[in-house]
């Protein structure tokens, strides 16, 4: 079993969320055009190299089969797995429950479809601080208000929490920093020196592009 999590720990997993709603930006933002290609192939470029597998999570079949379309597996370094949220509409949480179900290693850096400027440097850095003592490695922005400040969706997680964030969503608890309050949190400082302000920006809005 020993030589199990050990070989574990050599994996490095990222979770993909593309489930949302895209509501404010009135159109699917993983698959919108930017710089020439599709938003989410930006993440998936940077994370060659970087990484073993990664799960991308889309909320339904029709999705699925739209992206499997324009994402070419062999482009990459790692594994990709396109899978469906287990629960609709309910945020970003049940979509880092259900990648968190498919990955092969202890722990996943999950990252939102809209984030294109993710560097390969944050994600060395932030696999780095990863602690067996914890269950969540959270970046945040300001000291005094570590919580309210943090970037939950640039953040890696045990796969261990899955028990409590199926209790979480059981009691319609679905807001991800209730969910970083319950779990063991090791919170990162983005200082612009180990960890940059400039690759947690998202694109949300057509004015945003």
């Amino acid at each position: 079993m020993s030589n199990e999590n050990e070989n574990n720990e050599n994996i490095k997993s990222c979770i993909i969320l593309c489930g949302g709603k895209s509501s404010r930006m009135g159109r699917d933002k993983g698959s919108m055009i930017i710089q020439d290609k599709p938003m989410i192939k930006h993440i998936l470029s940077t994370l060659n190299h970087q990484i073993n597998e990664a799960i991308i999570v889309l909320n339904d079949e029709k999705r699925i089969e739209n992206y499997s379309k324009f994402i070419n597996p062999k482009d990459y370094t790692y594994k990709i797995t396109f899978v469906e949220d287990k629960i609709k509409d309910k945020g970003p949480m049940p979509g880092i429950m259900t990648g968190l179900s498919y990955i092969t290693s202890n722990y996943a850096l999950v990252l939102p479809c809209d984030s294109p400027y993710v560097s390969q440097k944050y994600v060395k850095t932030i696999f780095k601080e990863i602690d067996v003592n914890y269950q969540a490695i959270v970046p945040f922005h300001d000291s005094n208000m570590k919580l309210k400040t943090s970037e939950p969706l640039h953040s890696i997680y045990s796969k261990n929490i899955i028990p409590t964030i199926e209790e979480l969503i059981s009691t319609d608890v679905l807001h991800i920093k209730g969910l970083i309050e319950k779990i063991d949190t090791k919170f990162v400082l983005i200082d612009n020196k180990k960890i940059e302000k400039k690759e947690f920006r998202n694109l949300n809005h057509p004015s945003d592009i």
